[in-house]
Parts: structure tokens; sequence; C-alpha cells
């Protein structure tokens, strides 16, 4: 769809039809209260609330189908939905048009334990598949952290990453398959319950972290694994960030112990954390933290990794080891980390949670640069994520005394430097969140335009009316 061929609003007998697939009780167009929670995403700063003409809930493919086959007749946009806990404004209706609520495809439709499988509809929550799989002795591990919350589709349609990628990966590791309703409304299937499958181009993996912009998801293979009989957590504070980071390729190869997690927090997450739960940090002169988790078929297993851990940090200058061997005490050594975002949040409701990923051994670069970065703009930028990866969730924070005008003049000139940074050091814009419509207009930062038109060239393949979540990923134009 070009510039000159806009969009057009929805009128009465397109609601009247909408309402005819999915059923009137399913359609939400009267401009209530009800849909402003679906006008946006979690994304604080990212841009604001858009009008939707109506929400709809569809059951079924062949439902989505027609609502899409619709769209291309009529020439309106259709932005799909899941559980709205997305950081990039994903699925916020630019356009406005229909948000298409994947809410109501809430099924487990089968458990595989033969071929350790698990197929579901989209809109189930991601905790609910761990619960079912759980008396069987097996777990699905390419969970994001927000696993109560978000819903299975959208972590697909994101590549969702979390605080076990270490050592299990991301979701696209565990995706086998896909029942995909295409921009055009064409029912297709993609992948299966083979482990392997080199037939034609691999147009799952091009789907999986497409951010609903050619397809939406209407029954999902998910890959299942052995739960662990065991784990533990080790906490420990170092001096300062480029000391904590220094000890982790040392657990691969010095100690030969992938753990599932290895996560950090700069001094201002940790002190705000700890605020915000009301406690004092473990070894408040800490600059950094480091949060190991480590798993595996036996206690004594858990036991030779955790101490070989504790060894190699000590070795490395770390203030000191603490250890949660027990359920009730690995959970408070996580709780921290666990509310960081939250706790930032509450400090300064202006904010922008970046979720910036760099080589490993680039991450106290990075963190030297974004202190830089923070004391030229006169913000705060405190750092916490994944120390394992390289995916760090630097948190732009708009200080008191800075008006909010100031603030919209001030926060884009930091993003494009840290992006300009990242991309200096050999990173990228999104490790988890995605562009969406926050990052878009930075992609050429990271990007050369062969890449970006190359990528615009295959969403027009998929979806030739642009219809499909359009005004994300790519810049405008």
């Amino acid at each position: 769809m070009s510039p000159s061929e806009p969009y057009r609003p929805l009128t009465a007998d397109i609601v009247a039809e909408l309402e005819r697939i999915v059923g009137k009780s399913h359609v939400l167009a009267d401009a209530g209260p009800a849909m402003l929670d679906y006008a946006h995403d979690e994304a604080a700063a990212a841009e604001p609330p858009f009008t939707v003409e109506a929400v709809v809930k569809p059951q079924s493919a062949a439902e989505i189908a027609a609502i899409l086959r619709l769209a291309n007749r009529q020439r309106f946009p259709v932005t799909p939905r899941g559980a709205g806990s997305g950081l990039s404004g994903g699925a916020v209706p630019i356009f406005g048009g229909v948000v298409l609520s994947l809410e109501r495809m809430n099924r487990i439709l089968e458990i595989d334990r033969d071929n350790l499988i698990a197929v579901v509809e989209p809109g189930v929550v991601t905790n609910a598949v761990n619960e079912a799989v759980a008396p069987l002795g097996l777990f699905y591990a390419g969970y994001p952290m927000s696993v109560e919350m978000c819903f299975v589709g959208g972590n697909v349609a994101e590549n969702a990453g979390g605080g076990r990628a270490v050592k299990y990966g991301v979701t696209g590791r565990y995706v086998m398959g896909l029942e995909v309703v295409l921009p055009t409304g064409e029912i297709v299937e993609v992948g299966g319950k083979r482990v392997k499958d080199v037939t034609g181009y691999d147009l799952l993996h091009l789907l999986v972290g497409s951010e609903g912009t050619l397809g939406i998801f209407t029954k999902i293979l998910l890959r299942l694994v052995a739960l662990p009989v065991a784990r533990a957590v080790l906490l420990v504070p170092f001096a300062d960030v480029a000391q904590a980071i220094a000890v982790v390729p040392r657990v691969f190869t010095e100690g030969r112990i992938v753990p599932s997690s290895i996560e950090l927090m700069d001094r201002l997450s940790i002190e705000t954390a700890y605020a915000y739960l009301g406690e004092s940090p473990p070894y408040p002169a800490s600059g950094a933290m480091l949060l190991f988790e480590v798993d595996g078929a036996s206690a004594a297993d858990v036991e030779a990794q955790y101490e070989a851990i504790g060894a190699l940090c000590t070795a490395a200058g770390a203030l000191d080891v603490l250890v949660g061997e027990t359920p009730d005490k690995a959970r408070k050594m996580w709780r921290a980390r666990a509310v960081c975002a939250e706790a930032l949040k509450k400090l300064s409701p202006d904010q922008s949670l970046e979720d910036v990923v760099v080589p490993i051994a680039q991450i106290p670069d990075l963190v030297d640069e974004i202190g830089r970065l923070a004391e030229r703009h006169g913000v705060r930028i405190p750092t916490f994520g994944h120390a394992g990866d390289g995916n760090l969730h630097a948190t732009v924070l708009r200080p008191t005394e800075m008006t909010r005008e100031a603030w919209r003049r001030t926060l884009p000139q930091v993003l494009a430097d840290l992006y300009r940074a990242v991309a200096r050091l050999g990173g990228t814009l999104s490790g988890e969140h995605g562009i969406g419509s926050k990052r878009r207009g930075y992609l050429s930062l990271v990007q050369d335009e062969t890449l970006i038109a190359l990528q615009r060239r295959i969403k027009q393949a998929f979806d030739p009316g642009n219809i499909l979540n359009p005004g994300k990923i790519f810049p405008e134009g």
C-alpha cells in the first residue's frame, strides 16, 4: 500500500461483518473505556496511545483468515495482540483499524510425551505450559521472565528471551512448528514434530521473531526438555562491573560449567531494587552484582557446580558469595533482579527501558559508555540484565528537575548516542524485546539500507496490501 492509498476507516457495515465472523459479543467498537487497554503495551515512552476503532476476539484460524480477507478488501489495518505485555510498542495500532486480540485462543491442544512436544494456541499464558508438563518430568525452557502474564504467541512473535537463555536458549530454539494465517488470509503450516527438516527455505524461523508483521500464529508446537531435579542460586557482589564481567568467561572455560542464568545489576539498579523491596543489599558497598543459577540431574551435581563457580568468583575478587540451595532461599535471592524493572518504573515513571545487546566481553565498555552518556545528557541510566548473553536493559530515567518538554527533546538524543555506541561495540538495538514502533526510527544506525530494503521486500511478499501490523520494525518511508 502506497502513501497515495491510505487506510480506510471502519464503517458500520465493516463492524457488522466483523460481528458476523466472530460473534457480536466478541467485537468492541463503541470507543468505551474497555478499548483503551488495547491502545498501548508496557513500553514506557514509546509513543502515545493510538486510536482503536475496533477490538476483535476470534477463536479460530478460520475466523482470523476471514478477518484478514475482509481487511484486504476494505483496506483497513489489523494489529495482532497477545497479552499486551510487550516492551517495544509492537502491538499498538499506529494507524487505527482493528486490534485482533488472541485472548480467546487459550487452549493447550496436546501434550505429546513420546515426541516431547506441546501443541498450544497463541493465547496460552506461558507459565501454564510448564504447570501442565511438570508432572510428566518435562518443562518448556524457552520462556522469558514474565511467565505469569505473557502469552506464548507473543513470545514467538518476538523470539523472546529470558533469564535462563544462557543454557537453554531463547524461544526460537523450542518452536518446532506453526500454523499461521498469512496477511492475505491463507492458512499454512510450517515445521512439525520432526527434529530435522531442510526441505525448502526455513520459513519457520523467519516467522519466529517477525513481530506480527508476516502472519498470525494460531497453533504453536513447542519442544519440551527434561525438568532439572535440583537448582541453586549464587548471589555474588563485586566492586565494579568490569570485575564482575571478567569472571563470566572463566566460568565456561575454567569451570567448564554452563549456568542456566547469569544476571547482572549495576550499583543504581541494586540500590533501587532493594529499596523497593524495603531491604538492605547483602553487600551495600558493591558496585555490581552477579546472580548465577545452576541446575542439574542431582543435588550433588548442582553442589559441585556452585562450589566451582564460588571459588572462581572468590579468586576474581568477589566481595562475598551467597548460596541459595533451597527453593525458598533461591527465590529470595532472585527477588531483587526480578523486581528491578518495576522498581525503576516506580522511581521514575518517565523512562525508556532499553534492550541492547553486545558481545559479552564488551559489557564493561558499554557500561562505561552509558555512564558517560548519562553525565553528558544530565540523566540517570541504571543498567541490569543478562550478563551471560550480553543483553542489557539500560534504562534512561528522567530526573525530577528536568521538565517533560526537555525530556521529550533529550531522550531521542540519548537513545541515538546509546545505539551508536552499541553498534561501535559490535552490538545491536534489541536482544529480546523487539523493534516494534519504539525503535524503528533507529534501525538504520545498526543495519545498512541494503539489508533494510531486503527485509521490506520480504514484508511486501507476505503482505502486499500492508494491512498486518503496519508501522513496525522499519523506519517510516
